[in-house]
């Protein structure tokens, strides 16, 4: 009895974390699964560029796990496990909720209820890694507060809110709508709210600027470099999705900054958050 209650003491770590990766999945990829567009995509979507986001994302995965994953982690064998077992995780839940809503049944093609599926793997494995810093009552670590590691905390930040909205209409909607003067606006404005959101404000983990840092200086490291990351998240994911295919550059361009603003509040909120 003493080594089976052994036994079931050294497994609660793993059920906790599984259970945390459940629950941040759900919470993660819930607005995409009840998205019509996400579901066209899933089936329309060309295939290699859905394999080229799961691919890209796999350093990124790679990188949450060892910094803030669901379970503590030593090496790369580690990290890669628990990479495979988010997105396992991401992938059930995934395909529960779509089944429950009706979107998928036996009776569609094996490929696309493969497609949708995969489609909401990606942001389910990034809920399911971030379900430990997130719902957890204890971190993994959190990333140091290396440059690199900022940069990285800053993409998958910008990925999540992105991935949430590109799929939409309303982005070329608003694209359309908006004339070149609030075009030109949008940058300056989303510059003012990362750098705002972090520095100015007293949220928790927002990052203080030291005394002998020049403003300019963190500035230009930070917010601008975030932007930049911001905005070349959000023209990878308007590609993937197929958002440029016969746009104009102009038009593309409108596209990519508007998509760019709630990926810059989702860099700078993931500093806050990671």
């Amino acid at each position: 009895m003493a080594q089976a209650a052994a036994e079931k003491q050294s497994l609660r770590p793993v059920w906790v974390g599984l259970g945390r990766a459940l629950g941040g999945a759900l919470v993660f990829t819930l607005p995409m699964l009840m998205t019509m567009e996400m579901w066209e995509f899933g089936f329309a979507m060309d295939r290699w560029r859905l394999l080229l986001l799961l691919a890209l994302s796999l350093p990124m995965l790679m990188f949450l796990s060892h910094y803030s994953g669901f379970e503590a982690t030593w090496g790369w064998k580690e990290d890669l496990r628990d990479v495979a077992t988010a997105l396992g995780v991401g992938a059930v839940v995934s395909a529960a909720v779509l089944w429950l809503f009706g979107i998928i049944d036996a009776g569609m093609p094996r490929s696309e209820i493969v497609g949708k599926i995969a489609l909401q793997a990606v942001p389910g494995a990034l809920g399911a890694l971030l379900g430990r810093s997130q719902l957890g009552r204890d971190s993994a670590g959190g990333h140091g507060e290396t440059y690199p590691g900022e940069l990285v905390v800053m993409v998958v930040g910008a990925l999540f809110l992105s991935l949430n909205v590109a799929p939409t209409e309303e982005m070329v909607l608003i694209a359309y709508r908006m004339d070149p003067v609030q075009t030109l606006l949008l940058p300056p404005l989303s510059l003012l709210v990362m750098h705002g959101f972090v520095f100015a404000s007293e949220f928790k983990g927002s990052t203080p600027i030291p005394q002998e840092t020049p403003w300019w200086s963190v500035f230009l490291r930070f917010t601008v470099v975030g932007y930049v990351v911001a905005l070349l998240t959000s023209v990878y994911v308007l590609w993937t999705f197929g958002r440029f295919d016969g746009v104009g550059f102009d038009m593309a361009l409108a596209i990519s900054v508007v998509l760019a603003f709630p990926a810059a509040v989702g860099a700078a909120a993931a500093r806050l958050i990671l």
